[in-house]
């Protein structure tokens, strides 16, 4: 991207590395209720690669978990080398995919996707108790209208005139290659 010249800098894609770590490591257990192992694909997607580089980078302290004044919080103290074990472990996947491995990607997904440490559970869930918000959230999209003159778009009227269900039915119907009934 900097190539491109979309960004100036790593300092946007080392945010996201952080961001990436901290949500699969700490900030999507608000979703999971305590006693309970994770259980949705993408949040152990999100955990498998979390936990398999905190664990694979412990030796560098590339992941750190840092306890401060009560509070967990999770540091990336070697970017290059988070950047360097996300491609060994996208070499590991290819690897169990390529030779159809069925117990090495189950013990993948077990061993690092799985299960919740219950004492950062519970931290988690009382931090996040005293904001108020729900774990999940969602956005409705604008609908865009062309404002054609003389078969030319010489603007678009943006508008927010759809709730999040009436969206996702407009987009079903405009965009589904299945058929709505059968």
């Amino acid at each position: 991207m900097m190539e491109l010249g979309l960004i100036p800098s790593m300092d946007a894609a080392w945010a996201e590395y952080s961001k990436y770590i901290m949500n699969g490591l700490m900030t999507q257990l608000t979703r999971i209720q305590p006693g309970k192992n994770v259980e949705e694909s993408h949040m152990r997607n999100r955990m498998l690669i979390a936990a398999w580089c905190y664990e694979k980078g412990k030796a560098e302290n590339v992941i750190e978990k840092v306890v401060q004044d009560g509070k967990t919080y999770v540091a990336v103290n070697d970017f290059e080398m988070l950047r360097n074990l996300f491609g060994q472990l996208l070499k590991e996947v290819q690897d169990i995919k390529s030779t159809g491995n069925f117990q090495a990607g189950q013990a993948l997904v077990e061993d690092y996707g799985v299960k919740v440490d219950p004492q950062l559970h519970a931290e988690v869930l009382e931090r996040y108790e005293k904001l108020g918000l729900a774990p999940y959230s969602g956005f409705v999209n604008p609908v865009y209208k062309p404002i054609v003159e003389e078969g030319e778009i010489v603007d678009v009227k943006v508008t927010y005139t759809e709730g999040y269900v009436e969206q996702m039915l407009r987009y079903s119907k405009d965009y589904s290659f299945l058929p709505s009934k059968n």
